[in-house]
């Protein structure tokens, strides 16, 4: 993983949760982590990542991301196996 990205994923679990965080960033990252990203209704987009499945909601207004948006990217991330520290550890096995 580039540190861009693991840098993203960081600020995504760190709290207070960050208001700075833009979808395209969240869709570079997911995509770096091998999701499925498929549009569903609205500015709603299914994701499949690691056999998890969940729906993320792109803004309407502005790029950046809600932190209720981030939050439920957590939680995604969360039980499809991705952290922080499990993509560091992972790093200092390489």
């Amino acid at each position: 993983m580039s540190h861009k990205h693991l840098n993203q994923l960081r600020t995504i679990f760190q709290d207070p949760i960050s208001g700075n965080i833009h979808w395209r960033e969240v869709e570079s990252l997911l995509n770096h982590l091998g999701a499925t990203i498929e549009p569903s209704h609205g500015a709603r987009f299914r994701v499949v990542l690691n056999r998890a499945e969940g729906f993320l909601h792109m803004p309407h207004h502005g790029s950046a991301c809600s932190k209720q948006d981030i939050k439920t990217l957590r939680e995604f991330l969360g039980h499809a196996g991705v952290s922080p520290s499990a993509y560091e550890e992972q790093a200092r096995q390489h």
